[in-house]
Parts: C-alpha cells; structure tokens; sequence
C-alpha cells in the first residue's frame, strides 16, 4: 500500500486502485479478530508456548497488535506495548497494557511479537540483550519488521529445531527461538479461517467490480479507499451466518439523521 502512495505522489501510477487493507472490513475483522485467535494457534503449534504468567512485548497496537495483545492478556501474560503513537498508545493504556518502549523491557520478556508494518523494528542490538529463550516473531504485513539479516553472521549458530522454528545461539550458549525467520507468523504456520478469508475476498472482488464498472472519471490514477457503501455491503452478507436481524431507520429517524434509510451510515473517515 505504501508503494501505491509513494508511486502515486510521485505521478508514477498508471491506472486507479483501491486500498483494500484499510477498509474497515478488512481492518477489523482480518487484521483484529483473525490475528486475536491465530497469535495464540501459530505460538502453540510452532513454540508449544504456555501463555501464563509469562511477559511479552508486542510492538506495534494497531488491529493487528490490538488482537494479540487481548488474545495474550486473556491467557494470563503480562503484556507490554510499544507505539509511536499517542493515539494508539492511550488506547493500549486504556486497555491496561504497560506502554514501553523495547529497549527498556527487552531484558525481561519471554516474547516479542511484532505488529508495526514497519522494518527494523527488531534489531541485533535488541537481540543481543534478550534472556535466553525469548521467542521473537512477527505478525505484522511484512518481513521487514525483524532485522534476521543481521543474525546472519560467523559468531551465531543457527540450529533449524522444525518447520517454521529456529534456534539463533550465541557465543556465550544463550539462544532465541526465532519463528518462520521473520516472515508473517500466522500465514506461514496456522489457518486463515474461511469465514474471514471470505469477507476480505469479498470485499476485493467488490473493490475489483467497482473500478471496472466506474464511469469515466470517477477514479484518477490514484490510490481510493473502499466506499463506505460497500463496506456496508460485505458486513450485511456475513450477517447472514449468524441469526442476526438487523434494525431498520423509520423515515423519521432517516430524516433526523440526515441518513438514506440504506445507507451508508457513517461517515467515509468513520473507523
């Protein structure tokens, strides 16, 4: 996504896209709820982790880090935010999670998870200073969160235990399990259940549908988000799995409302 916007700015973008990954249909079920439950599957299935009592970093408290770090606190761990933003980190706050910034908790936690989007976030200097048997991984959208390169070096031992776990061991015998070497821990070791798979599908092919049926004119060669409108739309189809009956806007309460009886029903900015 960052590419598309950098090529965009830049004028070097060809045709009209759309955003898909910060839809809210994407954010807040894919992103959320999807990575509140595979945290805790791909941890088990890869470092047979127990998750009580023990302390860990996630970095990042996006909708990615948001549903780890509930999924985590609801198992009993201690958990630890770091954020660079003061929006996101009040929110951690509020949500009673110890905001920190990694350099100052590294030395003390049997986890680090990251969930930033970002590179580097994870870096040697980090590494060098965790407890023997941290588990260090990622669950943010690229490889790039945790500098592996940098353990690629003569004086450190890797001993690969099984698929998708590696022990990185250091001179002084210390080791760090690293996961899936960085790559996005969830898609390389647990399921993607099929009823979030299908909103996020649903909601690209919609993406899809809508910059080929948009007159003329409607989209420039530049990066859009999702009308509000078709969010709407993914959200009412996956109501149907469930018995849920959704309450309609009298014409009064439309017009009070300033609202079409059929939405959208919040703001394009809404998230």
């Amino acid at each position: 996504v960052g590419g598309l916007h950098h090529l965009s700015k830049a004028g070097r973008l060809c045709v009209p896209a759309i955003n898909v990954n910060d839809s809210v249909t994407k954010q807040k079920f894919d992103n959320l709820y999807c990575c509140r439950e595979s945290i805790l599957d791909s941890l088990k299935k890869t470092a047979d982790i127990m998750f009580g009592g023990k302390q860990v970093a996630v970095c990042g408290y996006g909708e990615v880090g948001k549903g780890c770090s509930a999924a985590l606190k609801a198992m009993g761990s201690v958990v630890y935010v770091t954020e660079i933003d003061p929006i996101c980190a009040l929110q951690a706050c509020m949500d009673g999670f110890r905001l920190a910034k990694l350099g100052d908790v590294v030395r003390q936690v049997d986890m680090v998870i990251t969930c930033t989007g970002n590179k580097n976030v994870v870096v040697r200097e980090h590494m060098d200073l965790m407890k023997n048997g941290c588990v260090v991984c990622n669950m943010g959208r690229s490889n790039t969160e945790i500098d592996v390169n940098s353990l690629r070096t003569p004086e450190l031992v890797w001993q690969h235990v099984r698929a998708q776990v590696d022990h990185i061991i250091w001179p002084d015998g210390k080791r760090i399990v690293l996961l899936a070497e960085g790559r996005v821990l969830n898609l390389s070791s647990s399921t993607v259940p099929i009823y979030v798979l299908s909103i996020t599908a649903t909601t690209q092919a919609l993406a899809l549908i809508e910059l080929f049926n948009a007159p003329e004119g409607r989209y420039k060669q530049d990066v859009y988000l999702l009308p509000k409108k078709l969010d709407e739309y993914v959200a009412s189809l996956h109501l149907q799995t469930f018995d849920a009956h959704l309450t309609e806007l009298t014409d009064e309460q439309a017009k009070y409302m300033g609202l079409s009886k059929y939405g959208p029903f919040k703001p394009s900015y809404y998230r």
